[in-house]
């Protein structure tokens, strides 16, 4: 499963650029990779590793702006078209690390 954050967040205010950067400080060290400006993904094998995420998600989301998440299969990501640019190769997010108990 991906999961996808999606957020605009408003930076007019020194406040606003402060929660801007703590809050996609917190998406970098949680292991979200950059899909484009303000739309990060992550790989989740479950849905408890979903609902743990979201948990995580919702105690730092910042107080102003739009946050969304989008939970979605291997499948369904895999079937992105890209209509202008390439798809971008993301070591860091494969597959190649998931242990098999």
């Amino acid at each position: 499963m991906r999961i996808i954050v999606l957020f605009d967040l408003p930076s007019t205010t020194y406040i606003d650029q402060k929660a801007y950067r703590t809050f996609h400080k917190f998406l970098v060290n949680d292991g979200f990779v950059m899909m484009q400006e303000s739309v990060y993904c992550k790989l989740a094998l479950n849905m408890s590793v979903v609902n743990g995420v979201k948990a995580r998600l919702k105690a730092h989301a910042p107080k102003k702006g739009d946050v969304e998440i989008l939970v979605i299969t291997e499948k369904q990501f895999s079937k992105i078209e890209y209509l202008v640019g390439e798809k971008q190769s993301i070591i860091e997010d494969s597959e190649e690390r998931m242990i098999i108990l």
